[in-house]
């Protein structure tokens, strides 16, 4: 079993910036983040291949996050810039053997870590 940690969420102002960090017990193919605020159902964000070359937005972040990874250590990082109040939500890594288990969030999970952005 695959054990994931987040951290680095918080509070923002609109138009502000957050990096999120999950660190993964054991190494997969494929890592990402979803997101789900309270009462909305759950989105994907992105993901990111093991060495890093293929890298996957949701469409409501695409040109403001950047994931990124560092395989060896098995962490992959998400960059939230230019912050909107829509944003606010639990941030889950997610990881998985492959691109369309890992956005059907079938594989591995963590515990989440909160983003607030205030407007």
């Amino acid at each position: 079993q695959v054990q994931l940690v987040e951290s680095g969420g918080g509070l923002v102002q609109a138009g502000g910036s957050l990096r999120l960090s999950c660190v993964a017990s054991w190494s997969t193919y494929v890592m990402g983040w979803f997101r789900q605020a309270p009462g909305k159902e759950r989105e994907f964000v992105a993901a990111i291949n093991y060495g890093g070359q293929l890298t996957y937005y949701g469409d409501d972040v695409k040109g403001r996050f950047t994931i990124s990874t560092d395989s060896d250590k098995n962490t992959v990082y998400l960059q939230m810039n230019s912050l909107k109040p829509e944003d606010t939500a639990i941030y889950f890594c997610a990881a998985g053997p492959n691109l369309a288990t890992m956005k059907a969030g079938t594989g591995y999970w963590g515990q989440g870590t909160q983003v607030t952005v205030s407007s």
